[in-house]
C-alpha cells in the first residue's frame, strides 16, 4: 500500500530540511514538532543512523474541520512530513491522508484528507520552486 508521497532532490540534507519548512510554511502548515531520529538514535540506542528529521505538520484551519467531523482524528494527527538521506541522495516524503484518514468510518474526512494532501503534494513538489 502506497501511503506517502516521495521525491528526491538535488541538494544538502540541511538546505532540504529549511526548504521544506519553508515550502509547509507557503501551504499554510506550522511545523508543531520535529525529531532528529539520527540524533535521538545515537542518544538513547548509540546507534548511527542516516540523516532523518520526522516534521509534524499541522495546518489549523483544516486540523480544526477535521476535529469538528471526528474527535478521534487527533490520533492521526500532526501530518508527517519526512526529510532524510539516503546513500547521498536526499528525499522528501509526506504522508498522504486520503490513505490515512481513509481507515476511519467518517465521509465527512474525504474533502478535508484531499484537499489537505494536494497541499502536501504540493509541498513535496515545491521544496526547490
Amino acid at each position: 500500500m502506497n501511503y506517502g508521497y516521495k521525491k528526491r532532490y538535488p541538494i544538502s540534507f540541511g538546505e532540504a530540511v529549511q526548504k521544506t519548512k519553508d515550502a509547509l510554511a507557503r501551504e499554510g502548515f506550522g511545523v508543531l514538532t520535529e525529531i532528529d531520529v539520527k540524533a535521538t538514535l545515537k542518544k538513547k540506542l548509540d546507534v548511527e543512523y542516516d540523516n532523518y528529521v520526522i516534521l509534524g505538520a499541522c495546518n489549523p484551519q483544516f486540523a480544526f474541520k477535521a476535529l469538528q467531523a471526528e474527535k478521534d482524528i487527533g490520533l492521526l494527527l500532526p501530518c508527517n512530513v519526512v526529510v532524510y538521506e539516503e546513500k547521498g541522495n536526499v528525499f522528501v516524503s509526506a504522508i498522504l491522508p486520503t490513505v490515512a484518514m481513509g481507515m476511519v468510518d467518517n465521509p465527512a474526512l474525504g474533502d478535508i484528507a484531499s484537499t489537505v494532501e494536494d497541499k502536501l503534494k504540493r509541498v513535496v513538489d515545491t521544496v526547490i520552486s
